[in-house]
């Protein structure tokens, strides 16, 4: 825990999972998965889902992916943490690993919380976590109102110091469309007068399941890649930093697909 929340970059140890695990990766980690929101539900339901249990939480994700042989790859962490203010995150969206993983990342050193389908506030056990760290819910329905909710409540998070992250992709895909990427991060960050913190996101080893979209395969061969960009602040329309996120994350992507 200290080594994550505390190094500009993190890189998984080489270690090799467990003869079941190299076989069943899947039905491994979910049953680990499982487990964890169990125990942060019971934490909840007693009143005791603190910020420090949901960092511990997100650390024992990373851990439950480590032991079924995914690696991880996590640069350029200190650049939110040398932000003395907060900031919205924008970052595109591949599975809901990041949703899990992103709070032991920033929540050490700044209050965070999400912009969130309304669909993912009724997941047995997990919603009432959820609900816990006061996300700003959108339907994904009405994209005027959904520009409201995110405008009025995103400058009334940040307000009161609490950092907001932001999908600004219609969905998650494994495919990156930056004609599917809107510019909600940076309308936050500029009617809140904050910066915009880009992330590159490479999370495909949680795959999308086909019934339920959550619940893919486990493919420990693609390794989890995480990046945060320097800084920005918006000036003007905000079309030009706009623009350079999206290069940022295509620039990422294309390189880590090469590799």
């Amino acid at each position: 825990m200290h080594y994550l929340t505390t190094q500009n970059t993190y890189r998984s140890a080489h270690t090799q999972p467990s003869w079941l695990a190299r076989r069943a990766p899947t039905l491994i980690f979910y049953a680990k998965m499982f487990y964890i929101v169990w125990k942060s539900n019971r934490l909840v339901q007693k009143g005791l889902y603190s910020d420090e249990a949901w960092v511990q939480s997100s650390i024992e994700t990373i851990k439950a992916l480590e032991s079924v042989g995914v690696l991880f790859e996590i640069t350029n962490i200190d650049f939110h943490r040398n932000l003395e203010r907060p900031c919205v995150f924008v970052g595109n969206h591949m599975s809901i690993l990041e949703t899990f993983v992103l709070p032991c990342l920033i929540q050490p050193y700044r209050k965070l919380t999400f912009v969130v389908k309304e669909s993912l506030m009724t997941y047995p056990l997990f919603g009432p976590i959820l609900r816990t760290r006061d996300p700003i819910v959108v339907g994904r329905v009405n994209p005027r109102e959904d520009l409201k909710i995110v405008l009025e409540e995103g400058q009334k998070c940040l307000s009161q110091n609490v950092s907001v992250v932001i999908f600004p992709q219609t969905t998650r895909s494994p495919l990156f469309d930056s004609k599917q990427f809107n510019t909600l991060g940076v309308k936050l960050a500029k009617r809140a007068n904050v910066p915009v913190i880009p992330i590159a996101i490479k999370t495909d080893a949680w795959g999308l399941g086909r019934k339920l979209k959550d619940f893919g395969k486990i493919s420990p061969t693609k390794p989890v890649r995480i990046c945060f960009e320097n800084p920005m602040h918006i000036k003007g329309s905000g079309k030009e930093e706009h623009n350079a996120i999206i290069e940022f994350i295509m620039g990422k992507l294309n390189a880590w697909r090469r590799e």
